[in-house]
């Protein structure tokens, strides 16, 4: 290792041109791809989230949580569906089928 660090030392002009080398070459590359190989993908997502103050996290997920994930199972297309109850909030997030469409899916939510 202390020899490669003193070759690099002794030949600073190389390792200083290979550096800049290898920059010039990694932007003209990054400004050169497609922009269509990073395409802007909507993921399809809705978040519902309940405010009830005072209730205890338990209370949270009796009342809230599990009366809107039954109701919520009923909407057809749902992926996955994570609920999170706390102190006076219950949160829950619906990921769905990609390819519905996301207005009529929020307003079955």
């Amino acid at each position: 290792m202390r020899q490669l660090i003193a070759q690099s030392i002794g030949r600073s002009r190389t390792v200083l041109m290979s550096f800049i080398l290898i920059l010039v070459t990694g932007l003209a590359s990054y400004l050169t791809i497609p922009r269509e190989s990073m395409p802007d993908i909507k993921i399809p997502q809705i978040n519902v989230s309940v405010h009830y103050e005072g209730i205890s996290p338990e209370d949270s997920e009796r009342l809230l949580v599990m009366p809107l994930e039954k109701e919520l199972r009923s909407i057809e297309g749902i992926k996955e569906m994570t609920a999170t109850a706390s102190q006076s909030n219950a949160y829950l997030s619906l990921e769905f089928i990609a390819g519905l469409d996301s207005d009529q899916v929020l307003a079955k939510v």
